[in-house]
């Protein structure tokens, strides 16, 4: 059948065959399998673990994920006929190149640096703003118990300057009322009273209150009415 197998690598290999006139409006399908024996196994279609169909007009197909270092037996047929020796080629597949696998090895690395990367970012930028959000609060506290400090202490000197101004103006009226008594006993003590009381009927206690009010009317004329 002209089937050949090129460009053979660890994980790949491309297959070309020959156009088959009764597949143009058909498919053809590639069937391979690692580690074959033909002894034992044959050629029966069965056999064969993967299969890819292939539309009719295209003759050529790239085979991948195959494994390095590896034997497979590729068979191309027409509408997934039974394939025949003619129809099948045996390849190798080559060893790992330590370049590709430094590559993919980097390439691994990278992936999980930038990842880590991310989320460290992530927690980061949480912690920050609960500390930020923490720091917030206790300054709106603090400035809340300072502003309420303050009434306090304005509040509680209106009402000790509210509370001294009754008690000096009750002090002061009670020095004029001691003052207006001492008067008016020594008024009575003396020989005043025979001159502002004149009726020797009324008693000592009447005697007293006229003279209190006597005297209440010339310290204080409206006082007493």
């Amino acid at each position: 059948m002209g089937i050949s197998v090129q460009n053979i690598t660890a994980n790949t290999a491309m297959v070309i065959w020959p156009s088959i006139s009764s597949c143009s409006d058909s498919f053809y399908s590639i069937m391979y399998q690692s580690n074959w024996n033909t002894m034992l196994s044959g050629y029966s279609k069965k056999n064969f673990q993967k299969e890819e169909r292939i539309p009719g007009s295209r003759t050529f197909f790239t085979v991948e994920n195959l494994t390095p270092l590896t034997t497979y037996i590729l068979c191309v047929t027409c509408q997934s006929a039974n394939p025949t020796s003619d129809q099948c080629r045996i390849f190798h597949t080559l060893g790992q190149d330590p370049s590709s696998v430094n590559s993919k090895k980097k390439d691994l690395a990278l992936g999980i640096w930038l990842t880590s990367s991310i989320l460290l970012l992530i927690i980061t930028c949480i912690l920050l703003y609960g500390c930020l959000h923490i720091w917030w609060r206790k300054r709106q506290e603090r400035a809340g118990r300072q502003n309420g400090g303050g009434n306090e202490q304005d509040k509680r000197e209106a009402w000790t300057k509210n509370e001294d101004t009754p008690l000096e103006e009750y002090e002061a009226s009670n020095q004029l009322v001691l003052s207006e008594e001492t008067k008016i006993d020594e008024c009575l003590n003396s020989n005043q009273l025979d001159s502002v009381i004149k009726d020797p009927v009324a008693t000592d206690e009447d005697n007293r209150r006229n003279f209190i009010n006597h005297e209440l009317v010339s310290v204080h004329p409206t006082a007493v009415k």
